[in-house]
């Protein structure tokens, strides 16, 4: 027991989810990711109606009340609640999943192109240029309106035009742990380039992967939203932007269900205020230094007036040591 429990000390991940729970922003987090995802694998049992089975379909355009919670469209008279249950499970595993995709390629190609260097980097890095002035939402809906708008299109659009910043900053840090002792030790060894950049560079590069999988989840979830409410998500399946978009062509906001428009949307906040805050945790976590240059924590001193404040005096003490030099 005691060897299993200092094992786990030594692994990464629960040594991360400790520090991420004893953040305040971490831990808050955690707490809302966990109820989402606790919600979309249970979504069968907890959702009071299918919405996807027409035989469970009320009256139209029904307010609140004991049988349906948030009511139902007035589209289809599915059960609003329902709804929402049933596309956590949909918007938080295309988020999810597309984060870990992104992860994934972006950190294979900055890698390679940091560590083999020379035309491999030269191609790379150019290919990355070229893809990042590619406007992505026309060429988005073009590739749906030819190769369909299911949800594995989506997640591979998403996958082909989100990797080229991660990869980036993957490849400077890559520069830079190239010239590490243990690194030349390697390569002395006649280790082999594959196994150096995925048994040796990879874990020194791990902490920024799990930050940009997080940050990147709650910003495809955005992007999934918005593709869908312009109805270029899947027609099959039943998520939050989906839900937008049937507020839209139902005339919610003109009958005056606002508890129709209010759903989609909290359940939108929410899942991208955790991870959001997640992301945050992380930075602070894995530099220090965050939390007292982020900026966040300049905003809140603007506010208060204190940050401008230090500025001026930091320029006063430069000021006054010139003259003294002089």
């Amino acid at each position: 027991m005691k060897n299993f429990t200092e094992k786990l000390k030594k692994n990464f991940l629960v040594s991360l989810l400790v520090k991420l729970w004893k953040h305040p922003k971490g831990r808050l987090g955690l707490i809302i990711v966990a109820f989402l995802g606790f919600v979309a694998i249970f979504a069968p049992v907890l959702a009071p109606y299918n919405p996807y089975d027409v035989t469970q379909r009320a009256a139209k355009g029904l307010a609140p009340c004991w049988e349906h919670p948030l009511g139902t469209t007035i589209t289809t008279g599915q059960d609003i609640l329902s709804m929402l249950i049933y596309g956590t499970r949909v918007s938080m595993s295309i988020g999810i999943i597309t984060g870990l995709c992104i992860a994934f390629l972006g950190a294979f190609m900055g890698i390679l192109a940091g560590y083999v260097g020379g035309i491999v980097d030269t191609v790379i890095m150019r290919l990355v240029d070229v893809m990042l002035v590619i406007p992505t939402l026309p060429l988005t809906i073009v590739l749906t309106n030819i190769f369909g708008k299911s949800y594995f299109m989506i997640v591979f659009i998403f996958t082909i035009f989100g990797w080229q910043g991660l990869s980036r900053v993957i490849r400077s840090q890559v520069l830079v742990l190239k010239n590490a002792n243990y690194i030349k030790a390697a390569e002395l060894a006649g280790a082999s380039k594959a196994r150096i950049m995925f048994k040796h560079i990879l874990p020194g590069v791990t902490h920024l992967l799990i930050m940009s999988t997080a940050m990147t989840s709650a910003g495809i979830m955005v992007a999934e939203a918005g593709l869908s409410f312009l109805g270029l998500g899947d027609p099959t399946a039943i998520s939050w932007g989906k839900m937008l978009a049937e507020v839209q062509s139902g005339g919610a906001l003109l009958f005056g269900h606002w508890w129709w428009i209010a759903a989609p949307g909290v359940g939108i906040f929410l899942s991208i205020f955790a991870f959001m805050r997640i992301g945050m945790a992380m930075e602070e976590i894995f530099n220090p230094r965050m939390k007292q240059s982020g900026a966040s924590y300049k905003l809140f001193k603007s506010l208060s007036g204190t940050y401008i404040q230090e500025v001026f005096d930091s320029m006063d003490e430069t000021e006054d040591r010139k003259e003294a030099e002089v």
